[in-house]
């Protein structure tokens, strides 16, 4: 299993270099940020997955002063694929929260090659995506009862 299920909304997937072939290295696109260094901005656009190569990264909705965490991720995990897929605005902001934080952009088009050609790749993100539809569908179940 691919997942760790720690959070509400599991978030994280780890990731191996196996599963991205090629793209280690040919897309090139490693980026280190500092703690609390912004990787990207809920409501902000784009096309990128994002792999954490080193450090941590906390995914969370900021509300002007307050920030509500959602997930911190680690080594080997991948944040960004609703984006990637559907090219919608950001659901949450990723913010750096450990030093010298690795992440490696995967653009749109390798992000279609993968999948193309690496079908274990193509499972593991809807793996991840049905493991937070589920966890986002108890979690509304939950506050409904409530």
């Amino acid at each position: 299993m691919f997942a760790r299920d720690r959070s509400p909304v599991n978030m994280g997937h780890p990731v191996s270099q196996k599963a991205f072939g090629g793209a280690m290295t040919i897309e090139k696109c490693i980026n280190t940020f500092g703690v609390d260094d912004v990787i990207f901005e809920e409501g902000s656009t784009g096309r990128e997955l994002f792999v954490v190569l080193d450090g941590e990264v906390e995914i969370a909705k900021l509300d002007g002063a307050r920030k509500t965490s959602i997930i911190k991720l680690g080594k080997g995990e991948f944040f960004g694929e609703m984006a990637v897929i559907d090219g919608s605005a950001r659901s949450a902001t990723a913010i750096a929260s450990a030093p010298d934080t690795k992440v490696m952009r995967i653009n749109h088009a390798r992000f279609v090659y993968l999948v193309s050609q690496q079908p274990a790749f193509a499972l593991m993100v809807m793996d991840a995506l049905s493991k937070r539809l589920r966890a986002s569908n108890a979690v509304t179940y939950r506050a409904a009862q409530s």
